[in-house]
């Protein structure tokens, strides 16, 4: 039976330590503050990050660089057989793409998965490689069953303020003082490889009744399965943990019967949205796992 790592990148919000635990791989992205550069559980934790970009810093997000892929790649080709590289969606960041480029040199022994996931989406992604693995399955299947199930999974997050997506360039200067000035708090999906507006509100509890709304509605028309039997959900948020643990006893209430898992999303999307911001998100599980 093959030897299969399994890699990442912080993107999927699995710290250094956890990774250490489940016998994976975990790329930190790199960050600019003015002209130094960061690495995600590295060098700051998110109690600094936020510090850092409440204090007006210029940050700016990068990919990790050619040689700290290839190098980990290396290394890990030493004991394994093959790799299953799960980056975050190709549609947020050019990292997928780069990585699946450098991959055609490793004479199919690295398998890239472009599977249009992030944050705990990503990280279920991860797990289920992890399990796959175990039970024998090749790299190349593996990614080929997780990008079979792309489409499997949603995510919908509130904002709270869209002057860090305006610094961005994410949205127009215009729409951001629009925005402000009416005190709205956009709704946005991913349901797929792009971040997309799917509703405004004028309240947090309006966002989070569309939020929650259109969960129910996913998992009762768009995955068929209303009570959950077949799904994962997760709460995610940036740097409020008592409004995001709020927001974790709402939902478990409407959805009584799902074990709700809850972590903080990636810095590299912090950058971009600010504090403030709640999410949640489901994936459907994998036949081939539910059939062990």
């Amino acid at each position: 039976m093959s030897k299969v790592a399994i890699v990442s990148d912080s993107n999927s919000g699995i710290t250094q330590s956890e990774a250490v635990e489940l016998g994976i791989r975990i790329l930190p992205m790199p960050f600019f503050v003015e002209d130094q550069i960061y690495y995600e559980d590295i060098d700051f934790t998110q109690e600094e990050f936020y510090d850092m970009l409440k204090g007006n810093h210029k940050i700016s997000t990068s990919m990790p660089s050619v040689a700290d892929v290839t190098d980990l790649w290396d290394n890990l080709l030493r004991e394994y057989d093959e790799i299953v590289h799960i980056p975050m969606s190709s549609g947020l960041s050019g990292s997928c793409e780069t990585a699946m480029m450098l991959a055609g040199d490793y004479d199919g022994k690295v398998q890239v998965v472009d599977n249009q996931r992030i944050s705990v989406t990503q990280r279920q992604s991860v797990l289920d490689a992890i399990e796959l693995a175990k039970q024998g399955f090749t790299a190349e299947k593996i990614r080929q069953i997780l990008e079979r199930e792309k489409k499997e999974s949603s995510i919908y997050i509130m904002v709270d303020t869209l002057s860090y997506l305006k610094k961005g360039g994410r949205i127009t200067p215009a729409a951001a003082a629009l925005g402000t000035l009416l005190k709205i708090k956009p709704v946005l999906q991913i349901q797929g490889a792009k971040l997309d507006a799917f509703a405004k509100a004028r309240t947090l509890k309006h966002a989070k009744s569309i939020m929650s709304e259109a969960m129910i509605n996913d998992f009762t028309n768009r995955f068929c399965d209303p009570a959950g039997e077949h799904m994962y959900l997760e709460i995610a948020y940036t740097y409020d943990i008592k409004a995001a643990s709020l927001f974790k006893n709402e939902m478990q209430t409407i959805f009584s019967g799902q074990e709700i898992y809850m972590a903080p999303l990636s810095l590299s999307v912090s950058c971009h949205i600010g504090p403030g911001a709640l999410a949640i998100a489901c994936s459907r599980k994998i036949p081939e796992l539910e059939e062990q």
